[in-house]
């Protein structure tokens, strides 16, 4: 009996696009065809001919087994041999043996070889989206009538290929945007939950700064040692200022590989490079109307520091591969452990975007620097890691304790605190509840700090103004060179301003020198 054409479009389509999971789609037009066609696989992929990028979308067997293969970039030979397969607004019939070029580079993934191949090139409203192809084993499996059967179908699958990829990158957008809202959620019960420890002791100048800057829009760079809590202030800027309702991202600028450092905070087109096959949005464009915390900001390349000289004067990124500039409005927050003098002085950091970030910076103490916090800092990580490691009631630590901590220099800063009660809590898990908690490893780094700091022999003896000029460029350099006022080095030192001026002129200590 003669094949009722309209019968089977009508069937073919209802399966083609009966469903915007484009797999299952897939295996119900498997099942399908398989009455009419001896089909063995079927497949719908992208081939870009600008990169030279082969795609797979879906690819589905007479088992019901699917498999997405990766991008591969293709020789000119091997797209020479897929171009020749594809026709556009009908289906074609290839055989390719072992021979052949394209089979060599899909071999790992998709063994064609020995395979009959029936091809249509699929497009919509004349853009091309890529092809449908079918296989059979042997040279002998399709016939004319086949290819024609195929041929009805163009449209439909066209149809089915656009909303699959439009409903992948939906799918992809979601995620990055509900990846973002637990972000912003988590950030916010962190900081509105709690205060930040020594707000009103060892950072009420920060705070004060922070309480400054928050309400404005300009850049701020927030400078200090490892640890000393850059991020939490981060947060607290971003938070307490009009764009709270905004996004907040962050990204660590010297854990990001140099190649991709572009593409991470500007985004990218399609084909921009191998791999790209879809457009990207970069954190710059995520982070509009909000805020980008670009920390470790002294890792940054020189050509994406340029990027980013370009991103705070005109307010605008382009993405790698695109030609039209992309308006942002970004609050940028920079932080950095580095000496950005030394970088900029040796070339490593441009001047000229230096200036541009250091438009308000702030100077996080470390905290040696500020050991009166100690005892708020330890019994807030005791609630917050015994919560964590379900331990109740949390263990108590003993003022003695307390003192040992804060005789502690902590090269680490509060991180290292922080990783010491966590570690001293997992080790007394199963113990006795209501222990006091000890740090026995603190001994031998109280040891190795005390002979650090044995007495100088007399013949090594600084005088008196030696021993005031060391101390006050050290002030200085922490404070980046500012004299008075929050987060300045008379505060530091507890003097007046006027006086440390005084003191410098006294000792031929110039702020140029000392920054």
């Amino acid at each position: 009996m003669e094949l009722d054409r309209n019968a089977f479009f009508r069937q073919a389509a209802l399966r083609i696009c009966g469903s915007l999971d484009i797999d299952k789609a897939l295996l119900s037009f498997m099942d399908y065809i398989r009455l009419f066609i001896p089909v063995s696989v079927v497949t719908l992929s992208m081939f870009d001919p600008s990169t030279g990028i082969l795609s797979n979308l879906a690819n589905v067997d007479q088992a019901g087994k699917k498999k997405t293969l990766p991008p591969l970039p293709l020789s000119r030979s091997a797209i020479q041999e897929l171009e020749s397969a594809l026709k556009a607004g009908a289906a074609s019939l290839s055989y390719w043996n072992g021979q052949s070029e394209l089979v060599k580079i899909l071999r790992p993934d998709f063994d064609l070889s020995n395979r009959s191949v029936l091809a249509v090139d699929l497009a919509l409203e004349g853009k091309r989206l890529g092809f449908l192809a079918l296989y059979a084993d042997g040279n002998t499996g399709f016939t004319q009538e086949h290819m024609e059967l195929v041929s009805l179908l163009r449209e439909p699958f066209s149809i089915a290929m656009s909303n699959a990829l439009r409903y992948e990158e939906l799918v992809k957008l979601k995620e990055i945007v509900d990846a973002e809202n637990r972000e912003l959620s988590r950030e916010l019960r962190r900081y509105s939950s709690s205060e930040i420890v020594g707000a009103d002791f060892g950072l009420k100048d920060v705070m004060e700064m922070v309480r400054q800057v928050a309400p404005l829009s300009s850049p701020v760079i927030l400078l200090g040692e490892t640890g000393t809590g850059k991020e939490l202030i981060a947060n607290a800027i971003h938070y307490t200022s009009s764009r709270r309702s905004g996004p907040l991202i962050k990204i660590n600028c010297g854990a990001i590989p140099d190649s991709l450092v572009d593409s991470e905070l500007f985004g990218h087109e399609r084909g921009a490079f191998t791999g790209a096959i879809t457009q990207k949005k970069g954190r710059f464009e995520r982070a509009d109307t909000g805020t980008i915390f670009l920390d470790e900001v002294g890792e940054l390349p020189s050509q994406v520091q340029l990027r980013l000289l370009r991103v705070l004067q005109e307010k605008e990124i382009e993405r790698v591969g695109g030609t039209r500039p992309i308006p942002v409005d970004v609050r940028v927050i920079a932080a950095t452990h580095r000496d950005m003098a030394e970088l900029v002085r040796t070339g490593v950091f441009r001047e000229d975007l230096w200036f541009r970030l250091n438009v308000f910076p702030i100077t996080l103490p470390p905290l040696r620097q500020r050991r009166e916090d100690i005892p708020a800092l330890v019994h807030h990580f005791l609630e917050k890691k015994s919560k964590d490691l379900k331990i109740y009631p949390p263990p108590t630590v003993s003022i003695e304790e307390v003192e040992r901590l804060k005789a502690y220099h902590w090269p680490g800063n509060i991180r290292e605190l922080e990783n010491l009660i966590e570690r001293e809590l997992i080790h007394t898990r199963g113990k006795r509840r209501g222990e006091r908690l000890t740090f026995e490893p603190l001994e031998v780094l109280e040891n190795s700090k005390a002979s650090s700091l044995e007495p100088e022999r007399e013949d090594n003896l600084l005088t008196l103004d030696e021993a005031m000029s060391r101390q006050i460029r050290q002030a200085l350099q922490r404070c980046n060179g500012k004299v008075s006022g929050p987060g300045g080095a008379a505060r530091l030192l507890g003097i007046n301003p006027n006086t440390l001026r005084s003191r410098m002129r006294k000792l031929g200590i110039s702020l140029k020198i000392s920054c």
